[in-house]
């Protein structure tokens, strides 16, 4: 099996509205082709020196490879954090007809 380019990145955010407003903005754009929100969730990590505990938002955005530099700085522009978390994760299979539609919902993003 063969990488298909197709990936999953992920980011969350303190807040609902944040990780709707970031998966909105970033399909509007055409950054990504869907984009879905859930939480509440809990996420425990070290920050300056403390543990946090902390109610988040995970918003899960479905893109290609060649639009990951533009992904990051869109998340990194519109996140409320200092450091927010962006992971991407390749996609190694999918049902063709899904990544074609990923793909042509994000092409006109490419020629921008």
């Amino acid at each position: 099996m063969q990488w298909n380019g197709m990936l999953e990145v992920t980011t969350t955010t303190e807040t609902e509205t944040d990780a709707r407003r970031l998966a909105r903005e970033l399909v509007n754009r055409r950054l990504a082709a869907c984009a879905q929100v859930s939480g509440p969730i809990r996420s425990y990590y070290w920050w300056k020196g403390s543990l946090e505990e902390v109610e988040e938002w995970r918003c899960v955005l479905k893109t290609m490879s060649y639009l990951y530099t533009k992904v990051e700085s869109a998340i990194r522009e519109l996140h409320p954090y200092t450091l927010p978390q962006i992971m991407a994760v390749p996609v190694q299979a999918a049902l063709a007809e899904y990544l074609t539609w990923v793909q042509d919902n994000i092409s006109g993003s490419y020629f921008e």
